[in-house]
Parts: C-alpha cells; structure tokens; sequence
C-alpha cells in the first residue's frame, strides 16, 4: 500500500512538472508574435534577404534588438549581439561570349567563371569522368562533357559531381570544361539566377590555392539534342572569350546571444538554438511579375522559433545554458555557419547540441519532419514535445534530397555535435513544398498560423526537454559522426 501511494504521489509530481513546462511554453508563444515577426523578415522592404544587402542588415537588427527586448545576454566576446562574418564576393564576367559549331550560346552559367580566350576544336569527352579521359590527349584543350554521370544525369547529380569533373580536368591539364545540361525552364531560370548572379565565400585567411583555374560552364542542353549531335561528330570548333571576374570583400553578420542555465553544473553545458534568417533575394519574375524571393517558409520560419526559443528561456531558463545564433549567407554555401565553426564565441566541445530549425514549406500540417530525428538520443525528447501540441514527430522522408548535409545543422555535425533540423512537416519534397520553394510567392500571408502555433510550440517544449534532460544527447551508436564527436568531448569543456 506504501508503495503505490508513493507510485501516485510521484506519478502527480510528473504530471505537475510536466504541466509546468508546457504552461511556460504556451505563455510566451503566440500568434501575434510569430505572425509579428514573420511578417515583417518577409516584407517586400527586405527584398528577400539577399546576403551581404543593405536590407539584410536590417534584418539582422531587428533579430539583435529582440533578443536585447527578450533580456538575451550578447554574443560574449563582443558585448554586442553580432559576430561579423567576412565574405569575398566574386561577380562573374560582364563579357563573354561562347560558340561551338559556329553557333552562338546564350543560355549558360559560369560554374567557375576563369578568364581565358580560345578558338580551338573542342574534344567531346562523355561524362568528363576518370575513365572517360583513359587515353585521350586533353592538356590545354576545350572538352565538352554530358551532365551527371551514366547513372543519373539530373541536375542535382550535376551540381554533385562539379568539383570531382574539375579536379580531373585540372589534373589533365584541361583549359575549359563545357558541360551540357538538359532542365526545363524552371530549374534553367533557378541555376542562371544561383550561378550568373556574384557568389560569396568564406574568407577565412587560408587560401592555399595555387592561382589556376579551369573555366566551366554549364549550357543549357534541352531534351539532350546538343549532346547526341556532338556525341558522334568527327570535329567540333569552339571559340570562348571570358573576361575577368570581379572579387571584394563583404562584411555581414551571425546574430547571436546567449541565457545562462541554472543547474550549477549543467549550466557549462549548452544546447545551440539555430537558423539562417537569409534568402535569396530579387531574382527573375514569376507569373504574376513579382521578383522578390520573400523566403517567409525559408528561412522566416525558422528564425521566429530561434526567436520564441529565446523569449522562452530569458524568462524561464532551462539546467543547461542557451546559444542562440542566428546564420548569414546559408543560401550562399552554409556561410555564417562554416565562419562559425572556425571562430566559435564559447568552446565548441560545450556545445553539447544543436537545434536546428530550416524549412523549404510544409504539404502536411499533421507533422513536424526533424531531419536527423532517428541519429540522436534526444528522439524521446522532440517526439513528446511534437505530440504534446498534437503534431507526430517524423524522420526526413525524403533522403534523396540530402537536406541533412544542406543546412548549417551539419557544419556543426562535422565536429562532432549531434545537430538535427526541426522543419516544417512535409511526406515529400514536392507538391506546396516546391510551390513555394526559392519562389515569389512564399509569402507571409500565404502561411497556416494556427499549424505554426503547434509548430513554434512544438520546437520550444522539444528544446527545453533536451535542455533539462539530466542525460546529454549524444549520437546513437554507429552514425557517421560518432567518433569524430568523442574526439571532441574527450577533453573536459573548460568553464567560463
């Protein structure tokens, strides 16, 4: 009889702590403030958040000054809310001019834009893979390759197998490749507005290159008929002329803030609560004539959990301490993130998690889809917080993606932190998820607000779990970062 009075009695103490946490986490997010917030990161003043802007800047503001409202402490080693992320802009040649055959291109993209002029008979070389140049002659000739590889030839293989093509050609002395890619005009308008536009790179001091370079181009191919045509032709002229690119530096901004824990030992411990607030901005019109990538579902979303995480925990902090970091130049390369991991604010072997939050769009509002849910200890965790607020918690179902090595979650991955992405709930990535992904219309007011309040809910519970589970999460056994992470933990993190 005690002993099922102590049952009971133990089972209210639960329920209660258990009503305790979801009470503080109903109280300080609304749906005025996430509609407050998204609306203004997707207004057309911000022209879509393009890195290294003016209006990025402003976003990058509005993100300090909430944080300053919410009573976040800044960045620590700045004692303000920003850590400047320095960037080399390279704007691609204004001329060019490309023929093959006597005939003039116009629809190409600089994949690596290196000045050069030549007029020479290119060699067609299949696939431009390793054995596709056994026993070809290619040292300071032009060779035309097919896009992908003989196993798939889509864009995304393409995009995949870029740096392994120019390795080779530049390891086999190949003055330019020319690539032949077959896209419809969705994913042409897409690659000219991400590769013809100026692109940006960390710059971290360490630019070990040796000064050569190979030009590649991308030309749109249609229904593959360039590729056949030249696949069997005896000799194929070529003349290339590409000016030179432009390079200068750009200065923009993490925004970043920290609220210290309160149990006296976890506090040394802290969860990473992050997004980019970047997008892509003005970019070619769709239907309608608008041009300005609004990017409310990317990344406007995930930046207003980062930022109801944080009204959180300023007035109700969590065992373990809070990061909070806020990505530029995600949509350039995963930019603020790489700049971070390099130049970390706290020793990152005290981060012992990072929480993510990225969205392409949503085609199922019953879900919350946490991309890397099954790779970590803290599955238990975000699972009851999502069912909590009655959503279902699911693993990325679209693994042919790649999403989890395409958001800043897996820079952070790469030194050993266990880093998920918590998304928007989508089955697939198509339907509303490509309606208004990297497009015009993702708008603010095209979004379901009462599925973002379970949502944003959902995200600020599953952190709190995590920050106040006495057990740290750790990679499950047998993932591709466990040994890298017990390399980095091995070392006691060192207190502040």
């Amino acid at each position: 009889m005690k002993k099922l009075a102590l049952l009971l009695t133990l089972a209210c103490v639960f329920t209660l702590t258990a009503q305790t946490e979801i009470e503080k986490v109903t109280e300080t997010v609304s749906k005025s403030d996430i509609e407050g917030h998204i609306y203004f990161l997707a207004d057309d003043v911000l022209k879509g958040r393009a890195t290294g802007s003016p209006e990025l800047k402003i976003a990058a503001s509005y993100l300090a000054n909430s944080f300053r409202r919410y009573g976040v402490k800044p960045n620590p080693k700045t004692g303000n809310y920003y850590q400047e992320v320095n960037l080399k802009r390279v704007s691609p040649p204004k001329d060019a001019t490309i023929e093959i055959n006597n005939q003039a291109i116009t629809d190409y993209a600089f994949i690596n834009a290196a000045a050069m002029t030549s007029s020479q008979d290119a060699i067609f070389l299949n696939y431009g893979l390793e054995d596709d140049y056994k026993g070809k002659d290619v040292n300071g000739k032009v060779i035309i390759i097919k896009a992908g590889s003989s196993e798939t030839n889509d864009t995304r293989a393409a995009f995949g197998l870029r740096r392994t093509k120019q390795k080779l050609a530049k390891d086999n002395g190949v003055a330019a490749i020319i690539e032949l890619l077959n896209a419809d005009d969705n994913m042409w308008s897409f690659i000219d507005h991400n590769f013809n536009e100026p692109s940006l790179s960390v710059d971290l001091g360490d630019d070990n290159s040796d000064g050569s370079e190979t030009a590649y181009l991308w030309i749109l191919d249609k229904e593959g008929k360039m590729a056949e045509e030249l696949s069997t032709a005896k000799t194929i002229s070529s003349k290339l002329s590409i000016g030179e690119k432009v390079e200068e530096e750009v200065i923009s901004q993490n925004v970043i803030g920290v609220v210290e824990g309160t149990d006296s030992s976890l506090k040394d411990e802290y969860i990473i609560y992050s997004a980019h607030y970047d997008h892509v901005g003005i970019g070619a019109p769709d239907e309608t004539g608008d041009t300005i990538y609004n990017g409310a579902r990317d990344n406007a979303v995930g930046t207003t959990t980062v930022l109801s995480m944080a009204e959180n925990l300023a007035k109700y902090p969590t065992k373990r301490s809070a990061l909070f970091i806020l990505f530029t130049g995600e949509e350039k390369g995963l930019l603020g993130s790489k700049f971070y991991v390099e130049n970390p604010v706290l020793p990152l072997n005290q981060m012992v998690y990072c929480f993510n939050s990225d969205n392409g769009g949503y085609n199922d509002t019953s879900l919350a889809t946490i991309v890397g849910l099954t790779r970590t200890t803290a599955e238990k965790n975000i699972a009851s917080a999502v069912s909590t607020f009655g959503l279902n918690a699911i693993e990325d179902p679209a693994k042919e993606q790649g999403l989890f090595d395409r958001s800043d979650n897996v820079n952070f991955a790469k030194k050993g932190i266990p880093a998920p992405t918590f998304s928007l709930g989508f089955t697939a990535f198509n339907g509303d998820v490509t309606k208004y992904y990297h497009r015009p219309g993702d708008e603010a007011n095209t979004l379901d607000y009462e599925y973002l309040l379970k949502f944003f809910r959902a995200y600020v519970l599953s952190g709190r779990n995590i920050a106040n589970d006495p057990a740290r999460p750790v990679w499950n056994s047998g993932d591709k970062y466990e040994d890298v992470s017990k390399e980095l933990y091995k070392v006691k993190a060192i207190k502040n």
